[in-house]
């Protein structure tokens, strides 16, 4: 075999969003892409604020002598100073500049803890439906991905999760807002879960990483509680992705809750594992970018119009699924079960979606609405007229 059997085995297990983004690109050279109703990615298509490139003109304007060259591998301190101010405001709790490490986005900053953190055979418990790419990032670093199921309405249950808990167990990965659900998880639920992360800590620490890319874009006057004034042991990973739709630039953070045990050694491990994973440093321009732009997110207005209308026009049509209050998905149940024969089904129509089997949620599909209201309201009737014309 010309590539290790892993790789190979993690290709045929590959994500369904790309599978579906490659069937997409055929029938839009088919049936011409305007013909084509595309929601599988989810790529921010709300341009970023006009502040970010205001800050990167002036960068550019008034070049500063070794802007581009090396920095420590956490990141400059500037920088990191600036973003332990917008941490603190977040989690309601004073963060100095030595909780931060610059990264290259959110993903980045996954692997940096888990390489941080994971002896071969620990456990990652992550609530499902998840975002798929976390079982190969445990995998990368020697650990095993433990998956656990929420609630009806997608929220934690608990007790789920305690249940998962062994002496193995490592680390416990949470995604709010939530990638595919577009749950946001309450103070209460974080409270909870924070009491048995410290219950079942005793002998050996059990690490709360909060995955928080769409933590800037919620409805419905939700908030995204912080978690650091309920649990020691947690680590926020994040990236500018969304907030400031820029995921092409690969720029994120992690933060370490002051009151970690052990934090000067876990933070030296984090800071070791961004250079020798091979990332070095976090993109030195858009370090300097972002850290200007603390009080600045991109305009939500246009995704929560697009969400209405989808919310709405999935009801109207017969559709059952629950509203979301974050991110830019519909996590929508699929007609007589079977997501992946209904995927299919939309595929006659058009209509590109992502099976819930690729996120750990068989019985559903997700709708990503980072698209033009345009196409919305040309797929709505479609959509309609697939499910009364579906006969599983």
């Amino acid at each position: 075999m010309p590539i290790a059997h892993d790789i190979a085995q993690s290709i045929e297990k590959s994500s369904w969003i790309r599978k579906m983004f490659e069937e997409g690109t055929k029938l839009k050279a088919l049936y011409g892409a305007e013909n084509v109703y595309d929601f599988t990615l989810g790529n921010p298509d709300v341009e970023p604020p006009e502040q970010f490139f205001d800050e990167l003109k002036k960068l550019s304007d008034t070049p500063q002598k070794g802007i581009h060259g090396y920095m420590s591998n956490a990141g400059f301190p500037d920088v990191r100073k600036s973003i332990a101010e917008k941490v603190s405001r977040e989690q309601s709790c004073i963060v100095s500049m030595d909780g931060i490490i610059m990264t290259c986005g959110a993903a980045g900053a996954m692997n940096v803890v888990l390489k941080t953190i994971l002896d071969p055979g620990d456990q990652v418990i992550v609530p499902k439906p998840y975002f798929v790419e976390y079982g190969f990032y445990a995998k990368n670093h020697g650990g095993e991905m433990v998956l656990v199921d929420t609630n009806g309405d997608f929220s934690l249950n608990i007790e789920n999760i305690e249940k998962a808990v062994t002496d193995k167990t490592r680390a416990i990965i949470i995604n709010s807002p939530n990638n595919p659900t577009g749950a946001v998880y309450s103070e209460e639920t974080i409270k909870s879960l924070a009491d048995c992360i410290i219950k079942h800590s005793k002998k050996r620490s059990i690490y709360l990483i909060s995955d928080e890319p769409y933590r800037d874009i919620v409805y419905n006057n939700k908030t995204v509680p912080g978690i650091f004034n309920y649990c020691p042991q947690s680590i926020i990973a994040t990236s500018y992705s969304k907030s400031l739709s820029i995921p092409g630039e690969r720029i994120g953070y992690c933060a370490v809750n002051p009151a970690c045990k052990n934090f000067d050694t876990l933070m030296a491990g984090l800071i070791l594992s961004n250079r020798i994973l091979g990332y070095v440093n976090a993109p030195a321009l858009m370090q300097r970018v972002v850290g200007s732009l603390n009080d600045v997110v991109v305009d939500i207005t246009p995704y929560e119009k697009r969400k209405n209308l989808f919310v709405n026009g999935l009801k109207e049509a017969g559709y059952s699924f629950t509203e979301p209050d974050g991110a830019f998905y519909i996590f929508c149940k699929a007609p007589g079960g079977d997501d992946v024969a209904f995927v299919k089904h939309l595929q006659k129509y058009n209509i590109l979606i992502v099976p819930g089997v690729g996120f750990g949620g068989p019985g559903y599909f997700r709708i990503a609405f980072c698209v033009s209201e345009e196409s919305i309201k040309k797929a709505l009737p479609i959509f309609k007229k697939a499910l009364q014309e579906y006969n599983p």
